[in-house]
């Protein structure tokens, strides 16, 4: 019997199986970060392809947090009409749908004049005293450090921008604190060193991401399901681990996470050892043994005896699914979902 294609209960939501639609940037927004028709047809034909839940790629929190010039936010209530046709599209075939909220901190593309922010004045290719190339930043270059101000700025954009995804009819959030990106940076050692109180040992480095879960849950509510997405190592002597990353997610229950979305690297230009399919599936297992919270696994899960494989064993609850979505919308039924599909 499929463990794929059962249902499964996530926080107040029902997903009618255990695939997920990974975020995936899609590079069309418009210059004011509008989500267009394309989102609307894309988002709504991945719904009618059988995937059990959605998550809407990167959307950016803050004018100056957008990881590319043509990403969408969520920054403004101009935002919130276009978006709303999104989840309008994707409700029409049943499914579930969450947004991906993001500020990319040192991995930004902010407009002309606006300043690169990060919790510590390092760079993406920074050095670290791990044998980097510092010329290898791939443009980023040097972020300033955050003040007091800027950090109760950051939060303050967070819970708007969870208000304004209640407003837009998304189902749920998903904090992105992967990938090397702002909430990531405050969360590793290698990219954090503040001596203040947000900074300067684990708790500190956690404090932050506290904070900005504490005010979406102001804005939405206790019972409003928030994932979050979180890198599970960083590739580098000194960096997060599975079991660094396990204390910082166990601090943050309290405020009502609904799942774990385990993913890996993104900190600094390093690649993992190996990439082949599943390679995730440790870091995901890790996180599940050590935090009481359903995860999401992904990385390569795109064969049907692999994914049940992983679910039946214990590495993940729920498998989220990339390329091969995008490549096929009905990838889950007439690829995954059939007997004869298997490698």
């Amino acid at each position: 019997m499929s463990i794929a294609f059962t249902p499964f209960n996530l926080g107040s939501l029902r997903l009618k199986n255990r695939l997920v639609m990974a975020p995936m940037q899609q590079y069309r927004g418009t210059r004011e970060s509008l989500a267009t028709a394309y989102h609307e047809f894309h988002y709504g034909r991945c719904a009618e392809g059988g995937v059990g839940m959605i998550i809407v790629e990167s959307t950016a929190v803050s004018p100056n947090g957008r990881l590319f010039k043509d990403d969408i936010g969520l920054f403004s209530d101009a935002h919130i009409a276009p978006l709303r046709r999104v989840t309008d599209a994707v409700h029409a075939h049943g499914v579930p749908v969450l947004v991906q909220l993001c500020h990319g901190g040192r991995k930004s593309n902010p407009p002309p004049g606006a300043e690169l922010l990060a919790p510590s004045a390092l760079g993406f290719d920074c050095g670290l005293d791990c044998g980097l190339n510092p010329g290898a930043d791939a443009g980023y270059g040097v972020p300033r450090a955050m003040d007091g101000a800027d950090i109760a700025h950051a939060i303050d954009e967070f819970g708007a921008a969870a208000r304004r995804a209640v407003q837009a009819g998304f189902d749920g959030i998903e904090l992105h604190a992967a990938h090397g990106y702002l909430l990531h940076q405050f969360l590793s050692p290698l990219s954090n060193r503040r001596e203040d109180a947000y900074g300067g040992s684990a708790a500190g480095r956690v404090r932050f991401l506290l904070e900005v879960l504490a005010a979406i849950r102001a804005a939405v509510g206790p019972a409003y399901p928030v994932t979050i997405r979180v890198s599970a190592s960083d590739y580098v002597e000194g960096g997060l681990n599975p079991e660094a990353l396990a204390g910082a997610l166990n601090l943050l229950l309290p405020l009502g996470l609904v799942a774990v979305h385990v993913s890996s690297g993104g900190l600094l230009p390093v690649a993992p050892a190996q990439v082949y399919p599943g390679y995730q599936l440790p870091y995901a297992r890790s996180i599940r043994q050590a935090v009481p919270l359903p995860v999401i696994a992904v990385g390569g899960l795109h064969r049907r005896s692999l994914i049940e494989k992983a679910l039946a064993e214990g590495d993940a609850d729920l498998i989220a699914i990339g390329r091969p979505i995008l490549e096929r919308p009905d990838f889950m039924t007439d690829k995954l979902a059939s007997v004869q599909f298997e490698d």
